[in-house]
C-alpha cells in the first residue's frame, strides 16, 4: 500500500471573493439568431452527466434568447491555443440594443461573432447552429429543459442532451475516446485563463 505523507496544516480565513470562477473548462456556445445567423457566446458554467450537459447563461443576453426560440445549440470545446479567440469575443454581445448592465460592464454589440472571433463556421449534422471548425471537441445538442431558479433570478439553468459529439481526429483514441494525452481544455480559472498542468495519475476506472 502506498503512503500518503501528510501535509502540514493550513490556516484559513474567511473572504467574499467577487466571483467563483475556481477553474471550468471554456465552452464556445453556438446558437441560432431569429435570421439564421450563428451567434457565439464564451460560457465558464457548466457541467456533464452521462450524455447530459447543464449549462450556466445569465438572463438578458442573446444566447439564452435563441435557445428558448429555438432549443437546439453546439457545445464547441476550445484548446488552450484557442484562449485569444475566445477572448477577442468577450467584450461583444449579440444583443441589440446591448443591455443596461452588459453596457455597464464595457460590452459592445456585434453580429458576427465568426468575423471578429478568427473562428471558422462548419455545417453541424443534426442541429441548425454550426460548429466551430478549430475547436477540439464539438457537441451537437438539443435544450430539454430552461429552469430560471427562485433564489437567484439573473441567470438560467440550462439542460441539454448531446446527439451528436464530433472530435479532430488527433485527439481519439480506439475509435471513441478521447486521449487525455493529447487533449486539453481551456481552463477560467478566476479570470484568467489557463492549460492544464502536467499528467499526475490515473483514477481507478481509467
Amino acid at each position: 500500500m502506498k503512503v500518503i505523507k501528510q501535509k502540514p496544516i493550513q490556516h484559513t480565513k474567511i473572504i467574499n471573493p467577487k466571483i467563483l470562477y475556481y477553474g471550468f473548462p471554456v465552452i464556445l456556445l453556438s446558437t441560432l439568431n431569429e435570421d439564421g445567423t450563428v451567434n457565439i457566446s464564451p460560457l465558464s458554467s457548466s457541467w456533464a452527466l452521462g450524455d447530459y450537459i447543464v449549462l450556466g447563461i445569465g438572463l438578458g443576453g442573446k444566447a439564452i434568447e435563441n435557445l428558448e426560440r429555438h432549443p437546439e445549440c453546439v457545445i464547441n470545446i476550445p484548446d488552450p491555443s484557442l484562449w485569444e479567440n475566445v477572448e477577442q469575443l468577450a467584450p461583444f454581445t449579440g444583443k441589440n440594443p446591448v443591455p443596461e448592465y452588459k453596457k455597464h460592464n464595457g460590452y459592445t454589440y456585434k453580429k458576427e461573432k465568426y468575423d471578429i472571433s478568427g473562428l471558422t463556421p462548419i455545417k453541424a449534422t443534426f442541429v441548425k447552429p454550426t460548429r466551430i471548425m478549430e475547436c477540439p471537441i464539438q457537441i451537437e445538442a438539443k435544450v430539454k429543459h430552461i429552469r430560471i431558479p427562485d433564489y437567484s433570478p439573473h441567470f438560467a439553468i440550462v439542460e441539454t442532451q448531446a446527439v451528436h459529439v464530433h472530435a479532430h481526429t488527433e485527439i481519439i483514441i480506439e475509435e471513441n475516446h478521447i486521449d487525455p494525452n493529447k487533449w486539453s481544455p481551456l481552463i477560467y480559472n478566476f479570470r484568467h485563463y489557463f492549460a492544464l498542468g502536467n499528467k499526475l495519475g490515473n483514477n481507478f476506472r481509467a
